[in-house]
């Protein structure tokens, strides 16, 4: 099977492994290429065709390998597995480099929730001493003077502003956002169909039919056209008797026809995958029970909610709650609090303002998504706190304050029954151009 590769995605990578093993005079050529971007859109995979084309060796490390137990190990690990790729180029005599997979994943702190561990400090200061001397890597408890060959270093992820600034420094890290247009999604999902019959036409109809959806869609869409062939084999087999014929069998390994590979049927299996997408973001299950884990904590008098945020309450003279953020209210005066009460009703229409009170009634929590153009093109919303008060006015205050806050972006509102742990709402009440 030919796979696609992305010319740019190409370029980007064979000229900065390249520059890192020429010596050019007086020119600093930083150590690692850092390639971002989203979920699912082949970053590795593409490194991995473009090292097997230009006969690149690699020494690989995950996100999982930069925590330990023992505070030091992961640190010792990216010195070890450096020393072992600049070894192997030595000695093999070819370009080799180190990759990093989804550094931002074992080493990045999403908020204020992720722990950031000795280990986590540790990675990052072990990644900048060896950009700024990569050839001097010693191995804690021993010191060889010998120079190392320098190995470019190429690590991957979905969000760098994760990571420690310094480290991403451009005289340290070299960086390139990796979204495929609509040419390299052809391109790749006609390599995915290659052996399937598919038009350059029916190609071009899939990719514009999903526009959306990362590259692993289309190999996960591939994956499920053959789950009926597998059920049949079941049934024929018995599901008693799948593990004996198919592991340590006797028999040949089971072989399977070319499934119909028609448009139709792709587009009919992409829309029921796109379908489970959509019930996952819609469900958000994990964040409902840890809201209605904290509704049991504020019951047990373990801890005081005030209000939308992480702030203090911000109580002033006449005890009004802070808003939907981080701060505190700061209004201490009788006036400040009528003019706040008074700036709702300008910003948020009457039916929003009339579901917050329905909602509340009921019991519900509110809460507020927000996204900006990319974001909300792939439906990844963020999320801000959850509110638990029961005071219309109080949320609609907030809720204008959040606006302000996310002008230009798009903000929707959304209400969860915490018993069914549920969604009951969520309503588009802001767009960036009106």
């Amino acid at each position: 099977m030919s796979y696609y590769i992305s010319p740019r995605f190409l370029n980007k990578l064979s000229v900065h492994i390249t520059k890192n093993f020429l010596n050019l005079p007086d020119v600093r050529v930083p150590l690692i290429l850092g390639i971002h971007g989203r979920k699912g859109e082949g970053k590795s995979f593409q490194c991995e065709l473009v090292f097997e084309r230009m006969g690149v060796e690699v020494v690989h490390m995950s996100a999982g390998e930069l925590e330990s137990p023992d505070a030091g190990d992961p640190a010792r690990l990216i010195r070890l597995r450096y020393r072992e790729a600049s070894e192997m180029s030595k000695v093999k005599g070819c370009m080799c480099v180190l990759m990093i997979n989804d550094l931002d994943a074992g080493a990045g702190r999403f908020d204020r929730n992720t722990q950031y561990t000795v280990n986590t400090q540790l990675v990052h200061g072990t990644l900048m001493n060896i950009a700024d001397n990569p050839t001097n890597v010693q191995l804690p408890g021993s010191y060889d003077s010998n120079p190392l060959r320098r190995i470019p270093i190429i690590v991957t992820g979905n969000d760098f502003s994760t990571l420690y600034e310094p480290l991403i420094r451009d005289g340290r890290m070299e960086k390139f956002y990796w979204e495929p247009d609509r040419e390299d999604r052809i391109g790749v999902v006609s390599g995915i169909f290659a052996e399937d019959g598919l038009s350059s036409r029916e190609i071009e109809q899939l990719v514009d039919t999903f526009p959306h959806q990362a590259i692993d869609f289309f190999s996960a869409l591939r994956s499920r056209i053959y789950d009926e062939q597998i059920l049949k084999f079941i049934d024929d087999i018995g599901l008693d008797k799948v593990s004996t014929r198919v592991v340590n069998s006797v028999e040949e390994p089971p072989k399977f026809d070319n499934p119909n590979f028609s448009i139709v049927r792709l587009i009919e299996f992409g829309k029921l995958i796109q379908a489970e997408q959509e019930q996952v973001d819609r469900m958000r299950l994990a964040r409902e029970y840890n809201q209605d884990l904290q509704l049991v904590k504020q019951e047990r008098g373990e801890e005081e909610m005030g209000g939308w945020g992480d702030g203090e309450r911000g109580r002033g003279g006449d005890g009004e709650m802070g808003g939907w953020g981080d701060g505190e209210m700061g209004n201490t005066s009788r006036d400040a609090v009528k003019y706040n009460q008074q700036v709702p009703s300008m910003h948020v229409d009457l039916e929003t303002q009339e579901q917050i009170r329905e909602l509340l009634s009921q019991g519900c929590c509110l809460a507020i998504e927000y996204a900006n153009e990319r974001r909300f093109r792939s439906n990844a919303w963020k999320s801000s706190p959850v509110f638990h008060g029961n005071e219309a006015s109080e949320a609609i205050t907030a809720l204008v304050d959040c606006l302000a806050e996310h002008r230009g972006e798009y903000v929707r509102l959304i209400g969860v029954d915490p018993k069914a742990k549920r969604r009951v709402l969520e309503k588009i009440i802001q767009r960036p151009h009106g």
